[in-house]
């Protein structure tokens, strides 16, 4: 039994910090886990950040409900769940991923949630488990399920290198230099591929 574990941000989906950096126009939210591995600073510093310009639930939610999938992604969504079970394993959370699970035909989507206070300032973020995506891996393995794992960032390196067949999908130039024992992919396609042929 396969099971494909799939990140959701640079991978499905546009960065949503870097889209809500351009829209409004504070640089500082660009920083994503393509930069920082300690997801715990980041979302401290994320969540300071938004506490200093007085932005809350709302204008992210807002910026998001303006995200589109990345060109091909349904498609590949579909063509992929057509052939196997997938899973979503992001770090991002609940009141952040739902319009972009209808974008995407509601696939299956394990991630975290925010803590928010009755004004909309979010005040703290829990995560479902620790190191969540290597977890899961790990637990879905202990289940029975093969998996078959692709990401971007550092934070998606543990079930990537856990599982019988991982595979970086447009990551940096670094990340892929760092790690070059992993296969990376460019187009939807190719990582298609390359999954069809791990089965």
């Amino acid at each position: 039994m396969n099971i494909v574990c799939l990140d959701m941000e640079g991978v499905l989906v546009p960065e949503i910090w870097i889209a809500f950096a351009e829209k409004t126009g504070i640089p500082e939210f660009r920083r994503t886990t393509r930069d920082e591995p300690d997801y715990d600073k980041l979302m401290k510093y994320r969540i300071d950040l938004l506490k200093k310009h007085g932005l809350g639930l709302k204008e992210v939610q807002d910026v998001i409900a303006e995200i589109e999938p990345l060109e091909g992604a349904r498609e590949f969504l579909d063509e992929l769940r057509a052939l196997t079970q997938v899973i979503i394993l992001s770090d991002t959370f609940e009141q952040f991923a739902t319009p972009l699970m209808k974008k995407l035909n509601w696939p299956t989507i394990f991630c975290n949630t925010l803590e928010v206070s009755e004004n909309g300032e979010i005040t703290d973020y829990h995560m479902r488990v620790e190191n969540s995506k290597l977890t899961t891996v790990k637990a879905l393995q202990s289940i029975g399920f093969d998996t078959i794992a692709s990401g971007d960032s550092f934070n998606d390196l543990g079930m990537i290198q856990a599982s019988k067949a991982g595979f970086l999908f447009r990551s940096t130039d670094a990340i892929k230099a760092e790690y070059p024992q992993i296969p990376a992919f460019e187009t939807f396609d190719d990582l298609f591929g390359a999954i069809k042929d791990s089965l």
